[in-house]
């Protein structure tokens, strides 16, 4: 049996994420770019078979499923969540640097917020449900998120998923040569 490809969708722009604001548990929309550009996914994901189609619960990464084709499908997943950023939320970097010279959101504390060991937890619960489907699978979500979930793929710690960069709107393909997990492309653009 061939191991099962996954297919990452980050949901399309936000007002914050347009903002470079943390967006963990504030359930926003889309803005109509990021309408149109889950709209653009459709397209790339059409011809695809999926065993498994799984959305972030919060309403971006569940109305780019829909938008994309896959709203009848998609299965909400609460491990798929955005990292939960705490008293940052709804901060950018900028503004929280001010306060705290050099921070950045992979290795500065998060005042009541998710860790990345919690979050990798959270994508390896993702990752095995993954890999025992029966075929391909579909992940709608967001972008640190899909960061690490893809570093845990590649058997890294999550805090590489730094290195990873998935924009809104684009497709990323995780699979395998032979046995060895990797990324086949990242950030794809529809």
């Amino acid at each position: 049996m061939t191991p099962p490809e996954l297919v990452l969708v980050r949901h399309g722009e936000t007002e914050w994420s347009r903002s470079g604001r943390h967006t963990g548990r504030t359930d926003l929309p889309l803005t109509e770019a990021g309408r149109g550009e889950a709209r653009a996914l459709a397209p790339r994901l059409a011809d695809r078979r999926f065993a498994l189609v799984l959305a972030s619960p919060l309403r971006r990464a569940r109305e780019t499923a829909r938008l994309a084709g896959f709203g009848d499908r998609a299965e909400p997943c609460d491990d798929l969540r955005e990292r939960d950023y705490g008293a940052y939320e709804g901060r950018t970097t900028a503004e929280i640097r001010e306060e705290h010279p050099g921070w950045n959101v992979w290795t500065g504390p998060l005042p009541d917020g998710e860790s990345l060991e919690a979050l990798g937890e959270r994508v390896d619960r993702v990752i095995a449900r993954a890999r025992a489907a029966p075929g391909d699978v579909l992940l709608f979500a967001h972008a640190h998120s899909l960061r690490v979930l893809a570093a845990r793929w590649c058997e890294l710690p999550p805090v590489e998923g730094r290195r990873l960069l998935v924009g809104t709107g684009s497709l990323s393909l995780l699979g395998w040569e032979r046995e060895t997990p990797g990324i086949r492309a990242l950030n794809v653009r529809p």
